[in-house]
């Protein structure tokens, strides 16, 4: 048994208050409030939004966590769709959006008597997707978009005697500030890594456990006094240790908060060919083939199928390697949905590049870039295992291109294959498979509990929310939810 499943086993005598099931940027500022730390407004902070500041001073003393995050946010508008995220990002950094420098609004005090307990599953360290993501690339947000509450990333930046490029940092640097995070705020004792959930129900007190595996919390029977007439979520799988090796546990919990993103589940495109070992829908494939030289400037091209900014990072990163590649999608160069038309050129100087790429290197007319060639209105149609990708254009017409390897990057889906049908009963529409934009789960927009099950929530890419900078929003209208029912004002 590890030394964390030891402690949870000893210590457990009632359900979790709170279970949070992903340890990205949305596991870890929620993992903070719940601790204790607790938003007031700074005492003379004058907020830019004349509304919400006349807001702010009904309750100058009342935490944030306590007020109505409803009313506070009534009539902002940003970037997001969500109120609650809005909310907490306008007090985080006000202005931030007309490139404004005014300090956040907030001052955090560390009430440990309002802390609630709680543990954070997360199939690796702390970071979430950012662990898996090459460390030199160059994030899409600017840098202090990327920061958490009361550790801004330039502060940590300037600590480390780092530069922001553009604004901007690398993804190594946001893993290494979101760990640090995790310490400076003394919250690693809420994180348990390399662990993989495989079920979540919602069960009756009196259910016997039938699972098979090993019960962490209360295997003699429920405390009555602080779970009479409840139900629980039980939540199952097992810990990888460093060894490989695989412990199963079984933990019990009043809420729990899912907050897994949408990077488990990579789009296939289904085409016949697609499992074939020189396949990939995962950019880590190449970097793993550059640095065991499977793939170099003497190899056939790379073949890197899609039109967004993980397929750009793609081609940026077999460019840097002098590396070949052929690059098709589906859509019309010009075409104004394209991600590219809605970066600014001066933020995103190497997307851009990319684009200007797409546009004058086609396989029509050839080009000024050596090693690249672009194949626009392009679909596959099938790989074979001498490695051969046959396309069909947009006259119907079939094309065959040889290649070393096949990265097909066109987006990713979120894995709730833990969840009763995979999740679709909790989703805005429950006859289609759950996506963060066109399908997330059905939420309160101030609670961000799911309408469909009580004691249940979603945080980040499930709930609709993209970027770090709103989804601490989610954190926060969670952390308010559940203080408040609680009844532990801090």
């Amino acid at each position: 048994m590890s030394a964390k499943l030891a402690e949870l086993h000893t210590s457990m005598a009632s359900p979790l208050p709170v279970l949070i099931i992903g340890n990205g940027p949305s596991g870890i500022c929620l993992s903070y409030l719940l601790s204790g730390y607790t938003p007031y407004i700074k005492e003379g902070a004058i907020h830019p939004n004349p509304l919400l500041q006349r807001k702010l001073e009904e309750l100058p003393n009342v935490a944030i966590t306590q007020q109505d995050l409803e009313y506070l946010s009534e009539g902002l508008e940003g970037r997001s769709n969500s109120p609650a995220a809005l909310l907490f990002d306008t007090l985080l950094r006000p202005d931030t959006d007309f490139l404004g420098d005014v300090d956040s609004v907030l001052q955090w005090s560390l009430q440990p008597e309002s802390a609630i307990r709680h543990l954070v599953l997360g199939r690796g360290p702390p970071g979430g997707a950012w662990s898996a993501i090459e460390g030199s690339m160059i994030t899409l947000s600017r840098g202090d978009w990327m920061g958490l509450p009361d550790l801004s990333f330039k502060d940590w930046m300037r600590m480390k005697k780092r530069n922001l490029r553009n604004d901007r940092s690398t993804a190594g640097d946001i893993l290494n500030y979101y760990q640090y995070y995790v310490k400076n705020k003394r919250l690693e004792n809420n994180f348990l890594s390399g662990a993989v959930v495989t079920s979540v129900l919602k069960i009756s007190k009196d259910v016997e456990n039938t699972s098979g595996h090993e019960i962490i919390w209360n295997n003699v029977g429920f405390d009555e006094e602080t779970s009479q007439g409840k139900s629980v979520f039980q939540v199952s799988g097992f810990i990888k240790n460093d060894i490989g090796l695989e412990q199963n546990f079984c933990l019990y919990a009043e809420n729990v908060i899912l907050a897994t993103g949408t990077y488990d589940s990579p789009s296939w495109l289904g085409i016949q060919g697609e499992d074939l070992p020189f396949v990939s829908h995962e950019i880590s494939a190449l970097e793993e083939a550059v640095k065991s030289k499977k793939v170099h400037q003497g190899s056939d091209p790379v073949l890197v199928i899609g039109a967004g900014l993980t397929a750009a990072d793609a081609i940026l990163l077999a460019h840097h390697y002098n590396i070949p590649v052929i690059h098709a999608f589906r859509r019309r160069v010009n075409d104004p949905a394209l991600i590219f038309n809605q970066l600014p050129h001066v933020m995103y100087p190497e997307y851009h590049k990319v684009y200007q790429m797409m546009k004058e290197q086609s396989v029509f007319q050839g080009g000024p870039y050596k090693g690249y060639m672009s194949l626009p209105e392009y679909h596959a149609v099938c790989f074979n295992a001498e490695k051969k990708c046959t396309f069909r254009d947009k006259h119907g017409q079939h094309k065959a291109f040889n290649v070393s390897m096949v990265l097909i990057l066109i987006g990713s889906n979120p894995n709730l294959s833990f969840l009763p049908k995979n999740g679709t009963d909790l989703a805005l529409d429950t006859e289609q498979p759950i996506n963060s934009k066109r399908n997330p789960l059905d939420i309160d927009l101030f609670t961000y509990e799911c309408i469909q099950e009580k004691g249940l929530y979603a945080v980040g890419p499930l709930a609709g929310d993209y970027f770090v900078r709103f989804v601490q929003g989610g954190a926060l209208a969670v952390a308010s939810a559940i203080q408040k029912s609680q009844k532990r004002p801090p």
